[in-house]
């Protein structure tokens, strides 16, 4: 598959960037400031990188204003304000695409499915009754669109995804490998020592530009909506229960579980391996750091953990001997006790500014 290649000019105007150096110097790529070579361009993100950018053989690098003259090394730059976004930015143009179009011969489409024409339709991808797939999208191989699902425009839907539950997709949504979209929430009646399946009669609702990762479940509603609003990323491996709404822009790392009926709001970060109750609120830009367990809502914005970090193992079980040690203790008591040290400092403290 040919590669493009791109001036440092060109490049340079992408990002809007200023350009210092050769303006019509090639570059086939990007790389890491480690592994680039003169043919690619790597970036600089803040002064502790500076090291291994003097150490670079890239042929250009992206970077602040303010480092341009700590590289003198180097020749080929463009300054830009936000280095990385700019990297960001330029991944897309070096990024190779499918750029095929049409319907594999073995795809499977219901003939009240309405195809845009300009789509990619991969092998063996079944589509369902009045299912609906926008303009520019892209269906990989082995892709099941159940009954009425609907696909916007210049959708990325990867191989193995199975997207169920009359969901509803918005435009430029990308959906990885082996994931499910919509399928049957959790819902259960316990009675008399049995557990009554709950049919769930709502579905799913993707904003545009969200991005979804691999193995990852969001389960359809009971009776409203689980929803994603625009701009919302997920990693891999990520469950999200029935009826859950998740604010714009919040992204939520890998083996993070998030129990039904749970609100999220605008700009969140869970961080890897959270988990989030069920029937609770999380506010807007809240960031919540790895393996934290929420149990109560969150009504103000800012940074929550909990658990216990690394200690060295020996330190470790000493801390867990202390702390079943303080459980043994009733909080009262151990209230009385700092009362009674605090009134013990206090009177010590006016015994020395009178002898003063």
């Amino acid at each position: 598959m040919n590669q493009h290649s791109y001036s440092l000019q060109q490049l340079a105007h992408l990002v809007k960037g200023e350009l210092i150096g050769q303006a019509e110097i090639k570059f086939s790529g990007l790389a890491s400031l480690e592994h680039a070579t003169i043919s690619q361009l790597s970036f600089v993100n803040g002064e502790k990188h500076l090291a291994n950018a003097i150490a670079s053989n890239a042929g250009a690098l992206i970077i602040s204003r303010d480092l341009q003259e700590k590289l003198n090394q180097h020749q080929n730059f463009i300054l830009v304000d936000n280095p990385y976004l700019a990297f960001a930015i330029l991944t897309h143009v070096f990024e190779i695409k499918r750029t095929a179009r049409g319907i594999a011969s073995t795809a499977k489409i219901h003939p009240s499915a309405i195809i845009a024409d300009d789509t990619y339709i991969g092998h063996y991808t079944v589509i369902g009754e009045n299912c609906v797939v926008g303009e520019g999208s892209v269906i990989e191989s082995h892709v099941k669109i159940d009954d009425g699902v609907e696909i916007g425009h210049h959708c990325f839907i990867d191989s193995h995804v199975t997207i169920t539950g009359f969901s509803k997709i918005g435009n430029a949504v990308r959906i990885h490998a082996n994931t499910v979209i919509g399928s049957e929430g959790f819902g259960f009646a316990p009675y008399e020592g049995k557990w009554h399946r709950i049919a769930q009669l709502g579905s799913v609702n993707i904003g545009n530009g969200v991005r979804i990762g691999s193995n990852c479940s969001i389960d359809r509603g009971a009776l409203d909506d689980t929803i994603l609003e625009d701009g919302v990323i997920i990693d891999n491996l990520v469950q999200i229960a029935h009826n859950v709404k998740i604010g714009q822009n919040t992204a939520i790392a890998a083996k993070s579980g998030i129990a039904g009926s749970t609100t999220i709001g605008k700009n969140c970060i869970l961080a890897g391996a959270c988990g989030v109750v069920g029937h609770i609120e999380i506010t807007d830009n809240v960031t919540v750091t790895g393996m934290s367990i929420v149990t109560k809502s969150i009504f103000k914005a800012g940074t929550y953990s909990s658990g216990t970090g690394m200690f060295e193992n020996s330190q470790w079980k000493k801390t867990v001997v202390r702390l079943r040690q303080l459980a043994d203790v009733p909080l009262t008591q151990i209230a009385k006790r700092l009362d009674h040290i605090q009134a013990q400092i206090e009177s010590l403290e006016s015994t020395l500014n009178t002898r003063k």
